[in-house]
């Protein structure tokens, strides 16, 4: 700024105040982003960088996120835990079946409740099969299942009820057969056991099961039919196994039937040749 015209002494002299800047009736003006300011410090420059690190800051997440959305919809999610959840009240339970067969009979179960109705659910299988309508073959299940002290006894009982007057009825042949072009079906299978009682060597075990029975052709007066019932077995142990003391049967508990078409016989016989059975364990 100069001291000529209003602003310096030029107009009315050095005495009245007019002759310095800031006296009586002058204008202070201040010169915008001047760094020579002489009347105070200088005016800080705005900073343009500010609103440009914003946007940079703003698209670097926005890239961040994108990148992780991507990620986290292909990476396979981590489960919380390896412990799998527990096991419902009606699925299988237990450890593995026996190794052991005793004329092709599973065997050497073990000492305790699980072992029990383990033995008690095949037993079941093999009481219930075809194999009990041929006399040879009965006895050695027989052999093979029963306790020493009752073997006769159960012998002589299966021996009546698996009468030749029975496998006349059934359409069977005097050793157990199906006729030619026919196929006899006789097999049982557990749906759950249940022990109830277990003490002193001995074990009384009831098995719930569905069995199929009958002979398949299209002649047949006795198509294969399915029934359900409980076979209750009482069990010794042998001091290597369980064993057959005594068993019954009653019908029930039976489901209500479903609405699934009846199968042909040809389709039964077939079945029946082709799915092989099991070695049940609890």
């Amino acid at each position: 700024m100069s001291n000529d015209d209003q602003y310096g002494g030029g107009g009315a002299g050095g005495g009245g105040g007019y002759g310095e800047i800031g006296g009586t009736g002058q204008t202070r003006t201040r010169l915008p982003d001047s760094p020579s300011d002489q009347y105070g410090p200088p005016r800080r420059t705005p900073r343009a960088s500010r609103g440009l690190v914003t946007v940079v800051g703003v698209v670097v997440l926005l890239i961040a996120a994108i990148a992780f959305a991507n990620q986290s919809g292909d990476a396979p999610s981590t489960p919380t835990t390896n412990t799998p959840p527990p096991p419902a009240s009606t699925a299988a339970t237990g450890t593995r079946p026996v190794d052991g067969r005793n004329a092709g009979i599973p065997s050497g179960f073990a000492q305790t409740e699980q072992g029990a109705q383990s033995a008690a659910s095949n037993y079941a299988v093999v009481l219930g099969s075809d194999g009990m309508f041929n006399t040879a073959r009965r006895h050695t299940i027989v052999d093979a299942v029963a306790d020493t002290s009752t073997q006769a006894k159960l012998q002589a009982g299966f021996d009546a009820d698996y009468s030749s007057g029975l496998l006349s009825q059934i359409g069977l042949t005097k050793e157990g057969l199906a006729p030619a072009g026919y196929t006899f079906v006789s097999r049982t299978v557990p749906v759950g056991s249940k022990i109830k009682s277990f003490a002193n060597g001995t074990a009384s075990v009831d098995v719930w099961c569905i069995g199929m029975f009958g002979l398949t052709g299209e002649k047949s007066t006795r198509p294969v039919t399915n029934s359900w019932f409980t076979l209750s077995l009482n069990l010794k142990w042998n001091g290597s196994d369980w064993r057959v003391l005594e068993t019954a049967q009653k019908t029930g508990p039976t489901p209500v039937t479903g609405d699934n078409p009846v199968s042909t016989s040809d389709e039964i016989g077939k079945a029946v040749t082709e799915f092989g059975g099991f070695t049940y364990a609890r």
